[in-house]
């Protein structure tokens, strides 16, 4: 039973995306207090998911590529959910929000082209990026305005897109769980690279 506890954290953020959508179109009461809890359960859910995975030794590929499929759907009903209760931030913000998804979106078009697989790569630049976003979406929950934290979520979020972009086409084979394009030039020429047993192992 213990092997499908990251299966279970993993499939939980289809679930909190659902009722985060869910708790906003019928504006709940209190509503700012659940989706503040959900989206910080389903943040120590995608950190948990992977490390308990290494710890169990079953950090498959298979497990990898749905973690990164479902993180993606989990962010963008939590962004749904705010755009529903915060509609004047999105609007006044959707060139950037546009370029945003834009670039997130090329990346998985590259990596299909090249590898016929999404995305996987788990750097470190994208989880700093996770963190940012996270707290961007508490303060626009809050306030339904951010500004200072949004354009660093926005040029973190460009900077680590690009990153993952250039991993992709430096690698000559799909891999997961690629820390920064230097270990992607090293994994290029067939070098073993040192992962973080608990954050990229």
């Amino acid at each position: 039973m213990k092997n499908q506890i990251p299966l279970v954290l993993i499939f939980s953020r289809l679930f909190i995306g659902l009722t985060l959508i869910a708790l906003s179109l019928n504006h709940v009461d209190h509503y700012k207090i659940f989706a503040i809890c959900l989206l910080t359960v389903g943040l120590l859910t995608d950190i948990f998911d992977g490390i308990i995975a290494r710890q169990l030794q079953i950090s498959t590929q298979k497990l990898r590529r749905l973690d990164s499929t479902i993180d993606q759907f989990f962010f963008i009903s939590a962004a749904v959910a705010t755009y529903i209760q915060c509609d004047a931030f999105f609007k006044g913000n959707s060139l950037k929000l546009t370029i945003l998804l834009g670039i997130e979106a090329l990346t998985y078009l590259i990596s299909f082209l090249k590898f016929r697989k999404e995305i996987a790569t788990h750097s470190i630049g994208a989880k700093v990026w996770t963190l940012i976003l996270f707290a961007t979406l508490i303060q626009i929950i809050i306030q339904c305005h951010s500004t200072i934290l949004f354009n660093i979520c926005f040029w973190v979020g460009i900077l680590t897109r690009c990153e993952i972009i250039a991993i992709i086409l430096v690698l000559k084979k799909w891999t997961n769980d690629v820390p920064t394009l230097y270990h992607a030039f090293k994994l290029r020429q067939n070098k073993a690279i040192k992962r973080n047993k608990l954050f990229n192992g």
